[in-house]
């Protein structure tokens, strides 16, 4: 055998495992597709949702969590990764919104959508961080193409998202070298996310949505690249997408 390319070799280096992955949001949309991206690649997935999650992945462990409920959604996580052994790395896909005008939407409404979606966000991670440390791990943060674009009647939404963006860059060059961090700006997809608002707020009918396994995909690729080549940031949304670019 002659001698080996070092280039090829680097190319051809095995991917790195899935190994152990935390999921919010996991009952339903993006969450519940990443869980079962996860366990489709022999990763194993811990899911975090509001809501039991009755039917997870084949090996998947659960716990129920108010994200908008700083101290006790760490305390799951805490005992969520006690119990699984640790944890390589967090996708934080869970989130809601309150459609509206600022002075028409309740202020304990408008304040659960930023709670959640900012501030559940910050308290998983400062949770898991620890392990992620340990395992050298990494964190894949949701956050929304309205978090770059705003639109009105959004104010809740994009003001969560967009802390979700500063927040990220900000813990990427924070965590250097120690967690790799990842942002995902999605666009609309089709999950149920969208059930139960007015009409008016709700997709049209000739609207392009991506489907949630598409784009958990991509989050697999980022959890999957080698230690120290780190994706920062993607944007998966349809080329028709109206909140894009």
């Amino acid at each position: 055998m002659g001698p080996v390319d070092p280039a090829a070799a680097q190319v051809a280096r095995a991917t790195p495992g899935v190994g152990t992955v935390l999921v919010t949001g996991a009952a339903s949309g993006l969450g519940r597709a990443v869980a079962a991206a996860v366990t489709a690649a022999g990763g194993r997935a811990l899911l975090v949702d509001r809501v039991a999650v009755e039917d997870g992945p084949e090996g998947a462990l659960a716990t129920v969590a108010d994200l908008s409920d700083t101290a006790a959604a760490e305390d799951a996580i805490r005992a969520l990764i006690d119990q699984a052994g640790g944890v390589d790395a967090v996708v934080t896909a869970a989130g809601t919104d309150r459609c509206g005008a600022l002075g028409d939407v309740p202020a304990a409404e408008w304040e659960r959508v930023v709670a959640v979606n900012l501030f559940g966000t910050a308290a998983v991670i400062r949770a898991a961080l620890p392990a992620l440390k340990e395992s050298k791990g990494k964190i894949v943060t949701i956050a929304s193409t309205l978090g770059l674009k705003a639109l009105p009647d959004a104010t809740a939404y994009c003001a969560s998202k967009f802390g979700v963006v500063g927040m990220t860059r900000a813990l990427a060059t924070e965590l250097a070298g120690q967690v790799g961090v990842t942002l995902l700006v999605p666009g609309g997809m089709a999950t149920a996310f969208f059930d139960g608002r007015p009409d008016q707020y709700k997709p049209g009918p000739d609207a392009q949505l991506n489907d949630p396994a598409d784009v958990a995909d991509a989050v697999l690729f980022a959890l999957t690249r080698a230690n120290g080549c780190e994706v920062r940031e993607m944007v998966v949304c349809q080329s028709t997408e109206p909140s894009w670019p």
